[in-house]
């Protein structure tokens, strides 16, 4: 099963695509980060995340998709900004047939780290180590879009064992 994990924003969205090898390890497809410059009008940095989404989406053709939920921010506007890039994301995982769930960044953290209240390191590390990489995936974005897609593929694993024994 092929995952895409994806940390919403509209100046970075992170992305990251994780696979269950056989024998059952994961491992790392691609990931990295989508940018849009700060002088562009919102439409159009949502236009071009919208664009390199659906270029992914097309070259990895995933199976099942996670976007992190928001999470309530002190500033209005940058949450405001995050739901519409979040809007974007889940749009073109939709229109490219592709199932998405959502999780919390608590649900990312206590799936990937075992602690729900983990700091940004502690589940940087564990990415790493549960993608058997030799170093922790950057920028950040990328690594919380690999932790978003680990967490998907631990969930979408527990719920195949509990209907394997249902």
């Amino acid at each position: 099963m092929l995952v895409i994990g994806i940390d919403p924003g509209t100046a970075r969205t992170g992305y990251g695509l994780v696979r269950q090898a056989k024998g059952g390890a994961l491992e790392t497809v691609d990931f990295g980060v989508i940018t849009t410059s700060p002088d562009m009008d919102l439409p159009e940095r949502l236009q071009v995340l919208h664009h390199a989404l659906m270029e992914m989406l097309a070259l990895h053709r995933p199976e099942s998709g996670a976007v992190e939920k928001l999470f309530f921010q002190r500033n209005v506007s940058t949450a405001l900004a995050v739901g519409q890039a979040r809007g974007v994301a889940m749009l073109a995982l939709a229109q490219a047939g592709v199932p998405v769930c959502e999780y919390t960044p608590g649900e990312v953290k206590q799936a990937v780290a075992g602690y729900g209240a983990a700091d940004k390191r502690q589940v940087q590390e564990m990415v790493r180590l549960l993608l058997k990489m030799d170093q922790c995936p950057h920028p950040d974005d990328a690594a919380d879009a690999l932790a978003v897609a680990i967490c998907h593929m631990h969930v979408w694993q527990t719920q195949r064992r509990l209907e394997a024994n249902g």
